[in-house]
């Protein structure tokens, strides 16, 4: 009677290892077989693959493979919502990331994370031809004869929109009304500016390539393009925002990604990157390399009141400041 009892006693352990063995395996096996799908802007593609490669290192980032698709801001935002896979998002405006919350794609408490969402911070610069010929340095510069301009279609690119806030602010802080403000605008797309890309990318190489005088960008590309540039005295202070889809699959694998972007070790790389960090230790460290401009605005300055705001007046496709100037020189807003 003992030996059956052992005999069973055995054989229960050892079902219940198999169990186990099995449940641990099945495991393993599902966390290497996790893929996640980052739908990203252009420009950060070289840091977001080092971030990428580090996390994957971490025990939260083993076995997890990151699918990466990377393009125009705004273009990458309504892809995301015309049904481009996405288990979350890496955007710099804040309508594009609205557009996604209003379609009921991303969380509207999106913006509860640490740090707001902001994952990390740049600014609006004037990328420059090596000695500065035509002696750059505001924004009136700009509007100059012979000065040609590189920017970004608004329409595709949300480094385009930074940089028409910028200049809008810039001009009023002058001292200029709204009306004088929007004229100056006006001639500066009607007379200076040669080029109009999809993207932040591709506006740097249509720079590289040479053409223009100077390139509108974010601090970053700049630096990392290897491109002189001046900060202008007024400037905007870009957020680059980061949020999942509702819809993941794999919502605690990316929840991971998302707070190791925010981390000291991963700001730290964005930092000696070009970017500025949010987490504070990485910032501080950082130091007189991110340089704080006296006029540097917030999107949420009274002159502007927030990206639902900007967005409704600044870049309704159908109607709005920047859609009425692009139709008027022919530049597609769609």
């Amino acid at each position: 009677m003992r030996r059956s009892s052992l005999i069973g006693t055995a054989t229960l352990i050892a079902v219940v290892l198999a169990v186990v063995a099995g449940t641990a395996g099945a495991a393993g096996k599902s966390k290497q077989d996790v893929t996640l799908n980052l739908v990203a802007y252009s420009t950060p593609r070289p840091v977001l693959d080092k971030l990428i490669a580090e996390f994957r290192k971490t025990p939260q980032g083993s076995g997890v493979n990151i699918r990466a698709s990377y393009g125009p801001s705004s273009a990458q935002g309504q892809a995301v919502a015309n049904g481009l896979p996405a288990d979350g998002v890496i955007l710099n405006t804040g309508n594009d990331i609205n557009n996604l919350v209003d379609k009921g794609l991303i969380s509207k408490n999106w913006d509860k994370q640490s740090y707001n969402g902001v994952v990390w911070n740049s600014v609006v610069v004037f990328g420059l031809r090596n000695g500065n010929p035509k002696k750059i340095k505001g924004w009136n510069d700009l509007t100059k004869p012979g000065v040609q301009v590189d920017t970004v279609n608004p329409f595709t690119g949300g480094i385009a929109k930074w940089n028409i806030l910028a200049s809008y602010v810039a001009q009023r802080r002058l001292g200029k009304t709204d009306k004088q403000a929007l004229t100056w605008l006006q001639s500066l797309y009607k007379n200076n500016v040669v080029s109009q890309d999809s993207s932040g990318s591709n506006a740097t190489n249509t720079f590289l390539s040479g053409k223009g005088d100077v390139l509108l960008t974010f601090e970053s590309e700049a630096i990392n393009g290897k491109i002189p540039f001046v900060i202008p005295r007024q400037t905007m202070l870009i957020d680059v925002y980061i949020a999942g889809l509702q819809s993941s699959q794999h919502k605690d694998e990316w929840n991971a990604f998302s707070r190791f972007l925010k981390t000291y070790p991963a700001q730290k790389i964005l930092a000696d990157n070009g970017y500025r960090p949010v987490e504070k230790k990485a910032l501080a460290e950082a130091g007189s390399k991110f340089p704080v401009r006296p006029g540097q605005t917030k999107i949420t300055s009274p002159l502007l009141g927030g990206w639902r705001a900007v967005d409704k007046k600044w870049f309704d496709p159908n109607n709005s400041i920047m859609q009425k100037i692009e139709q008027s020189l022919g530049v597609p807003t769609g």
